[in-house]
């Protein structure tokens, strides 16, 4: 399926009069404007994944996704649940006041596994309502805001600004794995450039690990280069390749075979 990319190049007018911004407000602007941006580019994505999902006739949500031992309607639902969890998170930085993801793993996949069991039709309007609870929750948060800190699931910790992103990339790879005619082939190369940066991003932490360099060419002509930390012995001291084979071994999609170089076994996608 071919995905279009709608975005557009919008330059940002500056108030010559407005005073010298202090540090604090130059994050702030900062952590706004990443959102801003992220939020743009999550609803383009959004309108993708809705309408495939619109597409999907009701036998297809029962047939399985390329996730093990999740039905396409697990992937779906599962996209809902993800939205309210960053809804969650966007109202603990709005207020301060410790708002967690989900109450536990256990309620989490008891959810997924509840509201797999449904009609193709409530599936997908409860996809489409939690997409707006997100857009209305982003709304709600200050310029200032978007600098608090939040704990995610995983227990890493997040400025607000990044929950965007976080739904941007949950929307892109599990449309992949929904096996619907979408490929990380097909996203644009801007979108890809953006999961990239997200994918690299929990092995790049990683300080006990073997250094790796990692070289995606995307679409437009542009190569990125990451300089990662793998936590298993590199077989290669660089892999390269087209972006979305990069993309499909960053997030475990593939073994990495249609790389250059001998990529190494990553550890389970958290």
């Amino acid at each position: 399926m071919s995905v279009s990319d709608t975005s557009t190049n919008t330059a940002s007018a500056v108030d010559a009069s407005r005073g010298p911004d202090l540090p604090g407000q130059r994050r702030s602007d900062s952590a706004q404007a990443r959102a801003a941006d992220a939020h743009q580019a999550l609803t383009e994505a959004w309108a993708v994944l809705h309408r495939v999902v619109a597409e999907l006739p009701e036998p297809a949500f029962r047939a399985p996704s390329r996730l093990p031992g999740w039905s396409k309607a697990h992937v779906v639902t599962h996209l809902a649940r993800n939205a309210d969890a960053l809804v969650n998170l966007m109202t603990w930085a709005r207020t301060g006041i410790e708002h967690p993801a989900y109450a536990s793993r256990a309620d989490r996949d008891a959810d997924i596994a509840a509201g797999a069991e449904r009609l193709a039709q409530v599936i997908r309007e409860d996809l489409y309502a939690a997409c707006d609870r997100f857009h209305t929750a982003f709304h709600r948060l200050s310029d200032a805001e978007w600098s608090a800190t939040v704990t995610h699931p995983s227990g890493l910790q997040l400025v607000a600004a990044e929950l965007p992103e976080l739904a941007l990339f949950e929307a892109w790879h599990h449309l992949v794995d929904l096996d619907a005619g979408v490929e990380f082939g097909d996203l644009p190369a801007a979108q890809l450039d953006r999961l990239l940066d997200i994918a690299v991003r929990p092995v790049r932490l990683r300080a006990d690990g073997e250094p790796l360099r990692v070289v995606a060419q995307l679409p437009d002509g542009r190569q990125r280069t990451w300089e990662l930390a793998i936590a298993t012995q590199s077989s290669s001291a660089e892999v390269s390749g087209p972006a979305a084979a990069v993309l499909g071994w960053l997030t475990r999609r593939s073994d990495g075979s249609g790389l250059t170089g001998t990529p190494p076994e990553l550890s389970a996608w958290a």
